[in-house]
């Protein structure tokens, strides 16, 4: 008998085993048929609201300017158009429920702080063979390890109908983002007392091998983000290379880094989770990136579900300016930004039982058509709102998509903020780019670059 129970017992922890590891499809093929009707090729609600203030998704907006070049200004398609109306402090009640709690503080704490908020344009799109390759992850792709991994999820959003918090995560880290990409840029921080100090000047290249559509699934190297930084200012700092590579084989994120005092490349596992951000003066964290960026297990994650939000969106007029045109004393200038009415999904992140971060809750908000995270709300220890970060959308109708590259990081307990990856004085902006060979990024590689 003892022998029976022992046999059942085991046999149900390789069961729990088995399903924490190899996890599995929930949707079926019925309801991945929805990508092909109602849901748009992502996963969004095609069509509007029923009060018609945000549109049907009709395919996004792809259309390139005669002459125009991946990396120059962007044109605003849009630039014709007069606000609809603008949420202050005076009148932000009756917004309330449109609004994230981070956004809320800022009106209360800045009455110069302001939301115009435009109509709305759906301008979201991508490649057919990332609509092909989301329609095969709906049935396919599979979280893993309780939620922190995943496989065959390929050349598209992997979970375009979501059924919980990591699902929903994935799809804003698996984004469509371009394949390969230049990104020059600068960071800045404002001090409380609104003074601007550039933090740091680099480049970036990023690659995301699993939107190569060229390559077969089966010769994949199961490799989802390629990342190699280097700084040219400041000028003690110039030459300091970053490499960063995911790969879910092997749990997560390698990082190395090359630092011109040393001359040599070194492992760097702390550039992660909630370690200060050193290429911004550690105005922000490392998972704050592209308002998160990393591994999910430090939190349990709740899909609190979909709520239309005024979001900011299709901000082209704001990359048209100076760095000082657009960046305030106590907040990024209103006069350059762009908010819709959009539809987003809400994801909340609590602290993990027996994990640490510096920031325990965390609210984000992701964009139904890009799945991108273009908002998150956090909390300090005392459950004390603390921080705000804002991505400034930018259509980059030629990727086709929408970027979210350049953000705002709100210290809403000092007053001090941080503005990241702005890209709208360097000599080339979000740039499309051919994809580099894979020893493109690697340690050696790393090395060869790290030169003052």
């Amino acid at each position: 008998m003892m022998r029976y129970k022992a046999a059942i017992m085991m046999t149900m922890f390789f069961s729990i085993f088995i399903f924490l590891r190899t996890g599995f499809a929930e949707v079926s093929e019925q309801e991945a048929s929805k990508l092909k009707s109602t849901l748009t090729p992502l996963g969004a609600e095609k069509a509007g609201n029923k009060e018609g203030t945000i549109p049907a998704w009709e395919g996004g907006y792809t259309t390139v300017p005669p002459g125009y070049k991946s990396g120059d200004v962007r044109p605003d398609p849009f630039e014709s158009e007069k606000p609809l109306y603008s949420i202050t402090s005076k009148n932000m009640d009756q917004y309330t429920e449109k609004l994230t709690e981070g956004v809320k503080e800022l009106l209360k704490k800045y009455p110069t702080f302001r939301l115009d908020v435009y109509p709305t344009h759906r301008t979201a799109a991508a490649p057919q063979c990332v609509y092909d390759g989301t329609f095969k992850n709906a049935t396919r792709a599979k979280t893993t390890e309780n939620g922190l991994n995943f496989e065959n999820a390929y050349n598209g959003i992997p979970f375009p109908i979501p059924k919980n918090g990591h699902e929903a995560m994935w799809n804003h880290t698996l984004a469509w983002r371009g394949v390969a990409l230049f990104v020059p840029f600068r960071n800045y921080l404002i001090t409380t007392g609104g003074k601007l100090v550039m933090t740091a000047e680099a480049e970036d290249t990023q690659q995301h091998p699993n939107y190569q559509c060229d390559i077969p699934f089966e010769k994949w190297n199961k490799k989802t983000w390629y990342f190699r930084q280097m700084q040219t200012a400041p000028a003690f700092k110039a030459g300091e290379t970053i490499l960063a590579v995911d790969d879910w084989t092997q749990g997560g994120r390698q990082t190395w880094q090359y630092l011109t005092g040393q001359r040599r490349v070194r492992r760097a596992p702390s550039i992660s989770y909630d370690t200060p951000d050193f290429v911004n003066s550690g105005q922000n964290y490392f998972d704050e990136v592209h308002v998160f960026n990393g591994m999910m297990d430090r939190y349990d994650w709740k899909l609190i579900g979909k709520q239309e939000m005024v979001i900011p969106y299709n901000c082209n007029k704001f990359y048209q300016k100076k760095d000082k045109e657009v960046i305030g004393e106590k907040h990024l200038n209103p006069d350059y930004l762009r908010w819709e009415l959009h539809r987003v999904w809400v994801v909340e992140a609590t602290l993990a039982s027996g994990k640490r971060h510096a920031v325990p809750k965390r609210r984000f908000y992701l964009d139904e058509d890009t799945w991108k995270a273009v908002m998150s709300d956090g909390w300090d220890g005392q459950n004390q709102m603390w921080r705000f970060i804002m991505t400034v959308p930018l259509l980059a109708m030629e990727l086709p998509g929408v970027s979210t590259y350049t953000q705002a990081v709100y210290n809403l307990q000092t007053g001090a903020y941080g503005v990241n990856i702005l890209v709208n004085e360097m000599p080339k902006q979000v740039e499309v780019v051919p994809p580099h060979p894979d020893s493109f990024f690697t340690p050696d590689a790393l090395a060869g670059m790290g030169q003052r």
